[in-house]
């Protein structure tokens, strides 16, 4: 298997994660252009923090992502991150979004590691859910 290790000054790494959060309620709201303007927000999160967003997913109710992240910064600070920061924006550039709910997401999410599936089989679950 070709694995592909990052590193940082003081560690060489391979830390993959399957993320999954949604929005409170597990309301329908990332669509009409909330959802192209996440995916942005995230994408800009993950370059600030030296992380990769290796897959994502946006739907309606929920949103996916295959993401690599040093592990001295941690999976917790970035999911942190992306969800507050997200927040933040999507109710200014979407204030409707203020009229539905009193906070964009819920406080909690999932996460597993990737280490033991191959990450096509994970990439390829993800970029499958709008099929489902």
């Amino acid at each position: 298997m070709n694995q592909k290790y990052k590193s940082n000054h003081n560690i060489t790494y391979s830390c993959k994660y399957h993320v999954v959060w949604c929005p409170k309620y597990r309301r329908k709201v990332l669509v009409h252009g909330v959802d192209v303007r996440l995916k942005e927000i995230i994408l800009d999160v993950a370059k600030e923090f030296n992380s990769e967003v290796i897959e994502m997913e946006v739907m309606p109710d929920h949103v996916h992502l295959l993401v690599e992240v040093d592990p001295q910064f941690g999976i917790a600070k970035i999911v942190r991150y992306m969800k507050g920061r997200s927040s933040r924006f999507l109710r200014q550039e979407f204030p409707w979004l203020k009229s539905r709910l009193p906070t964009l997401w819920t406080n909690s999410y999932f996460v597993s590691t990737v280490g033991g599936a191959p990450i096509s089989v994970i990439k390829q679950y993800i970029e499958n859910q709008k099929n489902v």
